[in-house]
């Protein structure tokens, strides 16, 4: 153990992203039980199980960001994959078919031992659930064929009207109680549902603070680069009902809190311009990207990719952890969409807006077209899209993304002007 008093947010980062990786291999040595899990999936149920938890879709934006993913897609389109298939899913399930080889052989294939990857151990188990994508189900389906392991479904209906009906709540509810049921039988033992309660108390907890660090964007002058938020996202996916990620957050958040008292802001007072980013990072190309925006003095204040984990709900009460797991605007109708974006636009008082057409994520593409325009027509404020990949470097052109976001800067500043 570290004294994490004396350690700032970055290293806090850091060290608790290597400690929770440390975990799950240890536990893979001990003979206890590993989980590969879906992002957004509850993870209240498994902790409260002492079942280590290794996230596949931050793995694979963590290879993506150390520049490793082209080695892990070509292994998963030599077993078959799709190009268009999502590239967190042909990355993880490249890195499996690696880990499957080594378990097989007993020796480290080279591009295992070549790759930036963290070294995880293959799961026990998995737990998927489909309120982001439905590209969830076929992926994680498919690890559980392949590894020959139980694969736990959490099935959440998708909101064609607002507010959440409570038929819907109940019907979630009782797939996370299934989903309980199904670990029992796993894990050989009954569920502590008191040490539930008090993990879905320490899961509040960190997503109060994480929210509290989101909100520091919208002062202006911002202390807070929307890009940080990408790279601090890792604790709230992998450790939100953990105090790791509480105390993280926190920490991050009273340095910025600090920083606002000192007028130190992201920019040093070069701040100029405001956009919102709707989509996912580009994760091969996250230097580029904030970078051509800084470049320009454009800021990120405003993103409702962090914000699907603003996953607060009332512990204990079934119906409210049901619509929280439900609510993610992905997961909403456009009206719904519309209305969360435009709400983050006011709200980190955004001068433009980028939209990434990412060709991976399907759902969030074809949606974004329409949210443009319909966003554009209420508030009137320019926004350009590039195309581009979470995870597949070869789908992102630097000079496009340069040209477009050259041609938002002029646009914004225009709008003042006028």
């Amino acid at each position: 153990m570290i004294d994490i008093s004396n350690k700032s947010s970055k290293e806090l980062l850091a060290y608790y992203q290597e400690k929770l990786d440390e975990e799950a291999r240890q536990a893979k040595k001990e003979g206890k039980l590993v989980c590969w899990s879906a992002s957004v999936a509850p993870p209240e149920f498994c902790v409260a199980m002492d079942i280590a938890m290794v996230y596949p879709e931050t793995h694979a934006a963590g290879i993506g960001a150390r520049k490793g993913a082209l080695d892990m897609i070509e292994v998963a389109d030599k077993k078959g994959y799709n190009v268009d298939l999502c590239s967190y899913a042909r990355v993880n399930l490249g890195y499996m078919e690696l880990l499957k080889e080594k378990a097989l052989t007993g020796k480290t294939p080279e591009k295992l031992a070549n790759s930036p990857a963290a070294d995880i151990p293959l799961p026990d188990l998995i737990i998927t659930c489909n309120n982001i994508c439905n590209t969830l189900l076929k992926w994680y389906e498919n690890l559980a064929v392949e590894l020959n392991i139980p694969c736990i479904i959490i099935d959440v209906p998708f909101n064609h009207t607002m507010p959440i009906p409570q038929y819907a709540k109940d019907y979630i509810a009782e797939q996370f109680k299934e989903a309980i049921s199904q670990l029992e039988e796993v894990c050989g033992r009954k569920f502590d549902y008191d040490k539930f309660l008090e993990v879905q108390k320490q899961t509040q907890r960190s997503v109060a603070q994480w929210n509290r660090l989101a909100a520091m964007a919208s002062y202006k002058p911002s202390p807070l680069n929307g890009f940080d938020l990408f790279n601090y996202m890792a604790l709230i996916v992998c450790a939100r009902s953990r105090d790791y990620a509480e105390i993280t957050f926190k920490k991050f958040a009273d340095e910025l809190e600090e920083n606002l008292k000192n007028g130190v802001y992201a920019f040093k007072g070069n701040e100029k311009n405001r956009i919102t980013w709707e989509g996912i990072a580009v994760w091969p190309h996250l230097g580029h990207t904030f970078k051509g925006l800084k470049n320009l003095g454009t800021i990120m204040t405003g993103s409702a990719y962090p914000g699907l984990w603003n996953l607060t709900y009332t512990p204990g009460d079934w119906s409210s952890m049901a619509e929280a797991y439900t609510r993610i605007y992905i997961n909403t109708c456009l009206d719904n969409k519309v209305k969360v974006l435009s709400d983050i636009i006011s709200n980190s008082k955004s001068d433009g807006i980028v939209y990434h057409l990412n060709r991976s994520c399907k759902l969030m593409s074809f949606l974004n077209v329409e949210t443009a325009e319909i966003l554009q027509q209420q508030n009137g404020l320019p926004y350009v899209s590039f195309d581009g990949d979470q995870t597949d470097p070869r789908n992102f052109a630097p000079a496009q993304f340069d040209t477009r976001v050259q041609a938002l800067a002029e646009m914004m500043d225009q709008g003042k002007e006028e």
